[in-house]
């Protein structure tokens, strides 16, 4: 039996993004420019939106001891489980700044996807993704399941 798979996303400008979400993508770029990439100098923000309004910021953590660093996405997941424990997160937003300085398309890995799909499912709440990839192509997706439709779960 043969079945197809589709992903549903919206890509749209960045000035044509809500202002909550504008403002999360800019928390994100913020983030970005303080991240800890001395190896490879691809830096990347994160930032989350609970429910309760407040947002929480991450980045990438590179480590010499190469894979013990840790992706933003993750980096601001914990961090907000960790100071708002039992709060859902409503959205996240992800930015990737190249080498060069200049800004990279960027999707959470699949790591950060299935702890972006555990937080989801611990909630019964969809999380918001929202990924830049240039000033006129922003990716929206509503749900994790868009991101990572054959989740683990057990």
């Amino acid at each position: 039996m043969q079945k197809q798979l589709e992903i549903r996303y919206a890509e749209l400008p960045q000035s044509d993004l809500s202002a909550g979400d504008s403002e999360l993508l800019d928390a994100a770029r913020g983030a970005a420019l303080r991240a800890y990439a001395p190896y490879s100098h691809f830096r990347v923000g994160a930032a989350v939106r609970l429910a309760n309004g407040v947002v929480v910021e991450g980045n990438n953590q590179e480590n010499i001891a190469y894979p013990s660093g840790l992706c933003a996405e993750r980096t601001a997941l914990f961090a907000a489980s960790a100071a708002h424990p039992g709060v859902p997160v409503e959205a996240l937003a992800v930015i990737a700044i190249a080498p060069d300085g200049q800004y990279a398309a960027a999707l959470p890995c699949g790591a950060c996807r299935q702890v972006l799909s555990e937080y989801e499912s611990l909630h019964h709440k969809p999380i918001r993704t929202i990924a830049y990839c240039s000033e006129q192509c922003v990716r929206l997706f509503d749900s994790v399941a868009d991101l990572l439709p054959f989740a683990f779960n057990m």
